[in-house]
């Protein structure tokens, strides 16, 4: 993933992914996708540990909340570690996090050796790819390297929740 922009399928639908510290990548991916930098975008992990760098998960409540959870199809809005860059959160004070149970998005984290950032494969307000056919329809060679593999079960992108207050944002 060094520095690169790749897709990969996910438990709905293909993601874009990128490593999260570096701005080069993630601006790449914000102009593929002509997405809001304002809006944030969710950090995927295939372990919770790879995610500690981004969050924090005081009190003991929101900890529990989130991990009970996980691995699974739920993203959860934590309030952000100090430092987490603006390009991550967008406008917010959280940061959207997930530990994924997809094989194939869990199998980029652990290979990469840290969390990325998953967002759906598709240009902002359309529909995600469904396929990798689906992703080189949509973006061409502009990206460094297409997963193969079979989506998750989910007919709809992961349920967003405030880990604070439980709160849906995003329903799935």
């Amino acid at each position: 993933m060094d520095g690169g922009v790749i897709a990969y399928p996910t438990e709905s639908c293909y993601g874009l992914g990128c490593d999260p510290r570096r701005y080069e990548s993630v601006r790449r991916l914000l102009r593929l996708k002509h997405r809001p930098r304002a809006l944030g975008l969710i950090i995927i992990g295939a372990h919770l540990e790879q995610l500690l760098p981004y969050v924090n998960l005081a009190p003991s409540a929101v900890i529990d909340r989130v991990t009970e959870s996980w691995p699974g199809p739920h993203t959860w809005l934590v309030p952000a570690r100090s430092g987490v860059s603006q390009w991550i959160r967008g406008a917010h004070t959280t940061v959207a996090v997930r530990i994924t149970a997809h094989p194939g998005a869990a199998a980029v984290c652990r290979h990469a050796r840290r969390a990325i950032v998953s967002t759906s494969a598709n240009r902002h307000n359309r529909s995600p790819a469904r396929s990798a056919l689906g992703v080189r329809r949509e973006f061409g060679d502009q990206l460094d390297y297409v997963l193969e593999g079979r989506l998750g079960s989910q007919a709809n992108p992961t349920e967003i929740r405030d880990a604070v207050t439980n709160h849906i944002v995003r329903s799935s």
